[in-house]
């Protein structure tokens, strides 16, 4: 069993799976990638059928303290990255 699924694997994976180049497999994950990426970049939420939803959430200034001094600070407005995997997966990790 692998402890991480890395790009290098992936693109082992759909090479071997679909007799494709190396090269042409580690350009489809690139692209890929990109998209996500780029689509996240604009806030827009990304919807993959079968696996989950990547989701933009805006946070609001808070106060927070620095851990090393302890410090009171305010923690600027932000953007976070969420996951929900679908339904459908978390039966299959469950099983």
């Amino acid at each position: 069993m692998m402890d991480t699924l890395t790009k290098a694997d992936i693109v082992t994976e759909i090479q071997n799976k679909m007799g494709y180049s190396k090269e042409k497999c580690v350009d489809v994950v690139e692209k890929l990638m990109e998209i996500i990426k780029k689509t996240l970049e604009t806030g827009e939420d990304v919807l993959i059928s079968g696996f989950g939803k990547f989701c933009v959430k805006d946070k609001k200034e808070r106060r927070g303290r620095n851990p090393a001094t302890g410090e009171d600070m305010i923690l600027p407005k932000r953007r976070v990255i969420t996951f929900k995997c679908s339904g459908i997966l978390r039966n299959k990790v469950n099983h």
